[in-house]
């Protein structure tokens, strides 16, 4: 965008520069002109210089003419009825009443007017030829209208001026006088001489708003251009100085189209490189997870390691507390184990402890439940929101699940493994807190075992025991 805005800015600065030398050479010319007819003036205002004979009266009125410029096709001076008295181009002047031209009747009606100068005007003494018409006022000693004397400015003039000027493919540049009637287009695109721009929407933007440059769309062939305005003040004239947008932002348009691409290969670079490390991020959460549930998980068995335990249970103990509701827990210790490892080997131990863990755990399914490891051939379960009744439920499903595995176990009293279970509640009298309730189910496996073992033994809330096969 501040490329852009270079970009406009310079072309502003170039049209600006150029209307200002536009100016400055028409004004210069209009100043000539000017003082040719003020000295034609000066003489005609004169009694003695009117009273010379014809070719002395006009060497003597138009001897500053030859100073001019080259494009004043003719001086005249006309009398009061508009009749020609004094033709520079002529001893005798041309027999031509011109009192209805404007640059005569706007003199006629206003004596302090001073210069005046008219729209492009056909000529009417040289067929074929458009001018602008510089005229001033003549008057009696006594200050009434005696006449116009005006110079015949040609539109070459401008044509020659400006004929050097590039502004680009589509640019143009168009002079009219501040009411909107047009002097002359360059290059010529067809426009009428004396064509009223008046009420053309960029025209009127400049009148009203002021702004001297903007960009706007053409509405004769509907192109985007950057217009330039420049007022003449003194001679009441306008130039537009009009580069077509796609010329003044040619350079930035292949600058941007160059930016663009490559910032967009570098954010497609980016936006690759931002997915490689995305998918870099996921694999170590991944990873970063899987290390977490490692230092949590029980490698043998895949339940809950003793440290996910304590952890779980604290938070279900202050749970338990907040909301009132019960908090079972069981402890389940494998009958006669050490017998088993020492008659069958270690291998055969662990394939024993993953085949029981695995029986606890599809019997503690629920959302909350925990299943853990506590440690060698010991598990606990946690149920949340479970109380004694519900928990002995759960308890009489691991027995079957565990006598339904039918493992060998020949140093068992049953012939098969099983398991002993103790259970305590939150409502134990003797539970003060969570390690409490891991206690007091210890010491209930150790009566259901003393029992016989195969047992589940419940922590009763007062401190007894019952025993339950």
């Amino acid at each position: 965008m501040q490329a852009r805005q270079d970009a406009t800015a310079r072309a502003v600065e170039n049209a600006d520069n150029l209307a200002r030398v536009i100016e400055h050479d028409i004004t210069y010319t209009s100043q000539l002109t000017d003082l040719s007819i003020q000295a034609a003036v000066d003489g005609a205002q004169d009694a003695d210089v009117m009273r010379l004979p014809d070719h002395l009266r006009r060497e003597l009125l138009f001897d500053r003419s030859a100073t001019a410029s080259q494009y004043i096709g003719s001086l005249l001076c006309l009398d009061s009825r508009g009749k020609i008295i004094v033709d520079s181009t002529s001893v005798v002047p041309r027999s031509v009443n011109l009192a209805d031209r404007t640059w005569f009747t706007v003199h006629r009606d206003n004596p302090k007017l001073g210069l005046f100068v008219s729209r492009p005007l056909q000529s009417r003494l040289n067929p074929g030829e458009v001018d602008l018409m510089f005229s001033r006022r003549v008057n009696h000693p006594d200050g009434s209208f005696a006449g116009v004397v005006v110079a015949a400015f040609r539109l070459d003039y401008f044509q020659n001026l400006l004929s050097g000027v590039k502004l680009g493919p589509g640019g143009n540049i168009t002079l009219l006088q501040d009411d909107g009637h047009v002097i002359l287009r360059y290059p010529n695109d067809g426009t009428p001489v004396d064509e009223n721009f008046s009420g053309r929407k960029n025209f009127e933007r400049f009148r009203q708003t002021h702004e001297t440059s903007f960009l706007g769309t053409s509405g004769k062939d509907g192109k985007e251009r950057l217009y330039n305005f420049r007022r003449f003040d003194k001679l009441k004239m306008i130039v537009i100085i009009a580069p077509a947008a796609r010329y003044v932002f040619a350079d930035w348009t292949s600058r941007a189209w160059y930016i663009g691409i490559v910032t967009a290969l570098l954010i497609v670079g980016m936006l690759f490189a931002a997915q490689l490390l995305s998918v870099e991020f996921r694999h170590r959460l991944v990873v970063e997870q899987q290390l977490r549930d490692m230092t949590r998980i029980d490698g043998l068995t895949g339940l809950s390691n003793r440290r996910s335990l304590d952890d779980r249970l604290m938070l279900e103990w202050h749970r338990a507390k907040r909301s009132g509701k019960p908090l079972a827990l069981l402890f389940v210790d494998i009958d006669r184990f050490k017998r088993y490892n020492d008659t069958y080997g270690h291998q055969a131990g662990d394939d024993a402890l993953t085949a029981v863990a695995q029986a606890i755990a599809r019997n503690s399914q629920r959302p909350g439940d925990i299943a853990a490891r506590f440690g060698g051939e010991e598990f606990v379960v946690v149920l949340p929101e479970t109380d004694g009744a519900a928990a002995a439920v759960v308890a009489a499903a691991i027995h079957a699940a565990v006598r339904g595995l039918a493992i060998e176990h020949n140093g068992s009293e049953h012939g098969v493994i099983t398991v002993s279970i103790g259970v305590a509640c939150t409502d134990t009298e003797e539970v003060t807190d969570a390690l409490g309730l891991i206690k007091v189910a210890d010491q209930a496996v150790y009566r259901a075992k003393a029992s016989g073992r195969n047992q589940t033994s419940m922590a009763e809330p007062f401190g007894g025991a019952a025993v339950t096969t």
